[in-house]
């Protein structure tokens, strides 16, 4: 299934989107359940919904019957089949692009900057040298002050992809920021970047 990964956070980024609501709370997840039942007219627990969308941490892999349902609910016959769509799909090509961007090599060791994404998570950070960042300041994120991981770049719009986060000497998993929206603030601090 992990090979999948890709294509479950898009059905997930499709899902809110024929929903027209972002689900972000217990609340979303109940209600969003029992709008599934009565539009494709089979269930998805709100618990496994929870699981899916990472609002709970579980390492558990959503079985292929929870995808199509997710699938039919945005209109295709399969998860397999919605598969095969995005792949051949003209708006997921690969492409060039701008954005407002850091790249850690521009950076000097003790530079900070500031990072965001929705919903109004937060961190400040400092550059250690070689791509490494440490966290002095968080609000409303996963990431705690102290923590340290590795980046190449931050890009405005783009989620931020982790590899892996220290904390307190333990390597934890790979983090995403900015999952649905990218990063919606990246900012130069202490060395006057803008």
């Amino acid at each position: 299934m992990n090979i999948y990964k890709p294509e479950i956070a898009e059905l997930l980024l499709q899902v809110e989107k024929a929903y027209k609501k972002p689900l972000q709370t217990s609340t979303d997840f109940d209600e969003f359940s029992f709008y599934l039942k009565s539009r494709v007219h089979e269930a998805v627990s709100t618990s496994t919904l929870k699981r899916l969308w990472g609002y709970v941490n579980d390492t558990h892999q959503p079985r292929m019957q929870t995808l199509d349902v997710l699938a039919r609910y945005v209109g295709h016959n399969s998860f397999k089949q919605f598969c095969t769509w995005l792949k051949n799909s003209t708006a997921y090509n690969s492409s060039f692009f701008s954005a407002h961007q850091i790249l850690a090599r521009e950076l000097q060791p003790g530079s900070e900057l500031e990072v965001g994404w929705s919903p109004n998570r937060y961190l400040r950070l400092r550059y250690e040298g070689s791509g490494l960042f440490e966290v002095q300041e968080s609000k409303q994120s996963k990431l705690l002050a102290g923590d340290r991981f590795e980046a190449v770049s931050f890009l405005m719009g783009q989620p931020l992809f982790l590899p892996y986060v220290l904390r307190n000497g333990v390597r934890l998993s790979p983090f995403i920021a900015g999952r649905n929206g990218g990063l919606t603030l990246v900012n130069g601090l202490a060395d006057g970047r803008q």
